[in-house]
């Protein structure tokens, strides 16, 4: 593939890029003028056949549609009258100039077809460009007659947008501007936005001007034209100064128009505008569009990166507080229930002399049930948190699922998340960085609290993201009733054993009994200890309230469930039961897994059923989004470099 096709092909993936990117992070950006110079302005230009355009473009009633006729040779435009009189674009050339490709493709830049001018009149109302073609038009030029961009009225413009579209087209303009408004600012800044906003495009400047005016004064007219353009440019790109004269008969159509150079240097314009060198000015002109039209594509990714950030942190977050409500969910979950489940799997596969021991009492009972009652004295006045005091548990759960999804559908629908306490110093450890990063870089709006570690910040705000905007209102207008009626519904199924709970439990006995040394095996202590667990008050109670009570504990860390690294299971073993540090130990050995498996599956299910009745649709678009947009961006940067290396190379 050569360089101009190669360059083609970039810039064609950058305009379907951008606003696909545009679109999918919601950035807002208007990027209908940087798609137009894409499309009309290069794509096309690289090719060698492709004529030069020059738009003859002015103000109502300054003599443009005039000049037109007398550049291509024929009366095609009507002129006189009133200002405004043509409402739409007119283009003329020599008829073997115009292939059948750029024909087509020319007209497609209008998003219309070609529509032959068979009637001046039609130009007197809006519609697609018209053509004529015309022996005596310049050689090797496509003359376009543009409406007027000043007419209107009640601060409407009646054809600047038509002429815009245009103007934007051609390779160079030809301005006509008169006394009456050759220092007219919303003028001239008009051109400057055609001719300067993306690359730097040159024209030709016409004065029309009474034929008394000293030449010196023309000049001065003139350059106050060029300045206003071009600023300290414009030396470099006014290719030429010309007046005519005011004259009826050339305004009423009887005699052609006529240019005279303002300055002595300039040539006849007919020889000024077949001396051009096209080439040259075309590689300028679309080298300089490029610079531009890549800066502006370099821009639009940047802003996507600092979105799609703002995006990943929201989401980051989001999770972060699901997580949370996850396990507040669970907060009073009677993890006695695992506990003696696995004693009553443990007894029934002892042997046989064990169970008939059992059978005769277990001897060391009493610590168990001593230190039963002592937590009952102490806690007394908080029965409800106690296991003993057999709550309903089944409402308790209920309670907790519905106080749970309340909270995870506020944040979910709401407009911000505010990360606290464990909360916002996990993000800050993982996301101050990201945050800084983000800054940096332009998207400090995002957050209300600096993200630095050791700054007393109590919180960290994060914006809900504008690609979720629609998600998030549909979740709304489906109500939250309906989620937590499915949430609810599946309490007793959280709450169940399951069979591979069970199957792991009875594969866990099995395991732990083939690791036990003679000696244990027939200690009747271990026995023993196994008969009490399920009175042991501290195991429930600790798990409910995160509060291990003056003794030994037992810290089972529930690592890599949905990443969280931070929960922690203590089960507290009284030091009063009289356990010898080795009984402590296995009974650790035991406890860790059976709380992990039980906990981590139940953790699960409500993780599942939280996102699929409450957080799923936003987060799945905003999995689906950052997929996108991050292949969007990856893929503009590749084709920006792309061709910056085709223009540094030519």
């Amino acid at each position: 593939m050569d360089s101009k096709s190669a360059l083609n092909q970039a810039l064609e993936g950058l305009r379907l890029d951008g606003p696909a990117l545009n679109d999918a992070l919601c950035l807002g950006a208007d990027l209908d003028p940087w798609i137009h110079v894409i499309q009309a302005r290069l794509l096309s230009r690289f090719s060698a056949d492709f004529p030069m355009i020059a738009t003859v473009c002015g103000g109502g009633s300054s003599g443009k549609s005039t000049l037109f006729n007398a550049l291509v040779g024929e009366k095609l435009s009507p002129t006189g009258g009133f200002a405004g009189i043509n409402r739409r674009a007119l283009m003329s050339c020599q008829q073997d100039l115009m292939s059948a490709v750029f024909f087509q493709g020319f007209f497609d830049l209008f998003g219309a077809g070609p529509e032959p001018l068979r009637d001046a009149a039609q130009l007197e109302t809006p519609g697609n460009p018209l053509y004529a073609f015309s022996s005596k038009a310049p050689d090797g030029w496509v003359i376009l007659d543009a409406p007027d961009f000043d007419t209107g009225a009640r601060g409407e413009y009646a054809n600047r947008e038509a002429a815009r579209r245009v103007m934007e087209v051609s390779d160079i303009l030809i301005y006509i501007f008169t006394n009456a408004n050759y220092s007219n600012r919303d003028n001239t800044d008009f051109i400057a936005s055609i001719l300067t906003e993306v690359g730097n495009r040159k024209c030709f400047l016409v004065y029309r001007t009474g034929s008394s005016m000293p030449g010196s004064d023309a000049l001065n007219h003139a350059m106050t034209v060029a300045r206003n353009i071009y600023g300290d440019m414009a030396g470099q790109c006014v290719l030429g100064m010309y007046r005519t004269d005011e004259d009826n008969a050339v305004a009423e159509g009887l005699r052609p128009m006529t240019l005279r150079p303002v300055r002595e240097h300039d040539p006849d314009f007919d020889a000024a505008l077949r001396g051009l060198d096209r080439n040259r000015l075309r590689l300028e002109l679309a080298s300089s569009m490029l610079r531009d039209v890549l800066r502006q594509a370099g821009e639009i990714s940047e802003q996507g990166k600092i979105s799609l950030n703002h995006l990943d942190l929201y989401t980051k977050a989001l999770l972060m507080v699901q997580e949370r409500c996850v396990r507040d969910a669970l907060r009073h979950f009677p993890m006695d229930r695992i506990f003696k489940r696995f004693v009553r799997l443990w007894q029934d596969t002892e042997p046989a002399h064990i169970r008939a021991m059992r059978k005769t009492g277990n001897v060391v009972e009493w610590p168990f049930k001593a230190t039963v009652s002592g937590f009952r004295r102490i806690f007394g006045s908080r029965s409800a948190d106690r296991p003993d005091a057999a709550p309903d548990f089944m409402q308790n759960l209920e309670d907790e699922l519905i106080a749970a999804a309340n909270r995870l559908y506020q944040w979910t629908v709401g407009s911000e998340i505010v990360l606290s306490g464990p909360d916002r110093d996990a993000a800050l450890n993982a996301l101050v960085n990201q945050i800084q990063a983000m800054r940096a870089s332009g998207g400090e709006g995002m957050f209300k609290a600096e993200a630095a570690r050791g700054n007393g910040v109590s919180s960290i705000a994060v914006d809900a993201h504008p690609a979720l905007f629609s998600e998030q209102e549909h979740i709304r207008k489906r109500g939250f009733q309906s989620a937590l009626s499915a949430i609810v519904a599946e309490k007793e199924r959280i709450a169940a054993i399951s069979d591979r709970i069970d199957q792991e439990l009875l594969e866990m006995a099995h395991s732990f009994r083939s690791k036990m040394s003679y000696g244990a095996r027939i200690r009747q202590t271990f026995s023993a200890l196994l008969n009490v667990l399920p009175a042991t008050a501290a195991v429930t109670y600790v798990l409910s309230t995160g509060d291990p009570v003056g003794a030994a504990g037992i810290k089972v860390k529930l690592a890599g469930l949905f990443g969280l690294q931070d929960l922690y299971a203590l089960i507290a073993i009284p030091a009063t039961s009289g356990l010898k540090q080795a009984d402590v130990r296995q009974l650790e050995e035991i406890l860790g897994p059976v709380a992990r498996s039980w906990l981590s599956s139940k953790l699960q299910v409500v993780h599942d059923l939280f996102e699929q009745q409450i957080t799923g649709p936003v987060l799945s678009a905003a999995r689906r989004t950052l997929e996108t947009a991050g292949t969007r961006i990856h893929d503009m940067d590749r084709r920006i470099e792309q061709c910056r290396g085709v223009l540094e190379h030519d």
